[in-house]
C-alpha cells in the first residue's frame, strides 16, 4: 500500500480551502483526550514521549487560537462516551466521522482522509484479499468494538454477523496488532496511515495486502454544542490553506521512520 495516493486524495479534497478568520481564545485552557496507540497520528516513541501528527496539529491549532492544551489518556471504547458527557473538551485518535457518532458528539471538519487496509504478518500466504480471508474459516481477525475496522470486518470482510466468533474483540488498537504479531489472530484492519506506521516499524514482520476497502475522513470530537467547534474549524481551514496540513503529512507519513 502506497501512502502517496491517500495524500493525493486528501490534497484534492482540501485544495479549495480558503483562509479563515481565526478567533483569539485569550489563553483558554482545554483538555484533549487521546489513546496514544495510533501511529503516526499519536503514539509513544521509544523513550515514552507522546508524539505524532495529531499532537503537532493540535499544537498548531492551539497557537493559532491562543489556547492552552492539557492532555489526558483514555481507552478507545471510553473516549466517545467521556467526551459526550463533557469530561473532556476535545478527543483525538484518528476518529472517523460517522453519522451515528454525531448523535453523541460534535465533529470538527475533516482534517485527513485515509483508506482502510488489511494488515497481516510479513510471511502471510494463506490469503491475499478479503474474499480469500472470508473463505478460510480457520482465520481470525482482531478489532475494537464500535470502531470502523470492526464494522468493516463484519460487513465487508465477513458475513454481517456482529457476533461472528472469528472476530476477536480487544480493548485497544495496539492490542490487536500485538495479537497479530503473536499469531493469535491473522488479520487487523486499519487505515493506511496507521498501517504504514506499523509496517515501517516492523522490520518486515508486518505487511499490507489486497486493495483498499474504502475511505474514511478523520475529525476531532467535542461535547454536543461545544463552542470550540467553530474556532477549531477555522484553524483547520487556515492550516489547509497555508500548507501546514501538507507539511505535517510530509513530516509524519513520508519523512518520519517509526522506531527512530
Amino acid at each position: 500500500m502506497k501512502l502517496m495516493p491517500i495524500l493525493a486524495v486528501a490534497a484534492s479534497v482540501f485544495a479549495s480551502a480558503a483562509l479563515a478568520e481565526v478567533p483569539n481564545l485569550e489563553g483558554r485552557e482545554v483538555t484533549v483526550v487521546t489513546e496514544n496507540a495510533y501511529p503516526p497520528l499519536q503514539f509513544l516513541d521509544a523513550e515514552g514521549k507522546a508524539i505524532g501528527w495529531e499532537y503537532d496539529a493540535m499544537a498548531e491549532i492551539a497557537k493559532r487560537l491562543n489556547m492552552v492544551v492539557k492532555y489526558e489518556n483514555s481507552s478507545w471504547d471510553a473516549m466517545i462516551p467521556a467526551v459526550s458527557e463533557g469530561q473532556f473538551d476535545i478527543g483525538m485518535t484518528g476518529i472517523t466521522i460517522k453519522e451515528d457518532r454525531k448523535e453523541k458528539v460534535d465533529f470538527s471538519d475533516a482534517y485527513m482522509r485515509s483508506e482502510m487496509v488489511m494488515l497481516v504478518r510479513g510471511d502471510e500466504s494463506r490469503f491475499t484479499d478479503a474474499a480469500s480471508f472470508k473463505d478460510n474459516a480457520d482465520l481470525l481477525i482482531a478489532a475494537q468494538p464500535g470502531t470502523t475496522p470492526f464494522y468493516v470486518s463484519v460487513y465487508e470482510v465477513l458475513d454481517g454477523d456482529e457476533a461472528n466468533p472469528r472476530i476477536k474483540l480487544m480493548e485497544t488498537f495496539g492490542a490487536t496488532v500485538e495479537a497479530l504479531k503473536a499469531g493469535d489472530v491473522d488479520l487487523v484492519l486499519t487505515d493506511g496511515t496507521a498501517g504504514k506506521g506499523y509496517v515501517d516499524a516492523s522490520g518486515g514482520g508486518l505487511k499490507i495486502i489486497g486493495g483498499p476497502l474504502g475511505t474514511e475522513d478523520f475529525g476531532f470530537i467535542f461535547p454536543k454544542g461545544s463552542d470550540l467547534v467553530a474556532p477549531v474549524n477555522a484553524a483547520i481551514a487556515d492550516m489547509k490553506a497555508d500548507g501546514t496540513i501538507d507539511a505535517l503529512n510530509k513530516t509524519w507519513f513520508l519523512d518520519y521512520k517509526m522506531g527512530q
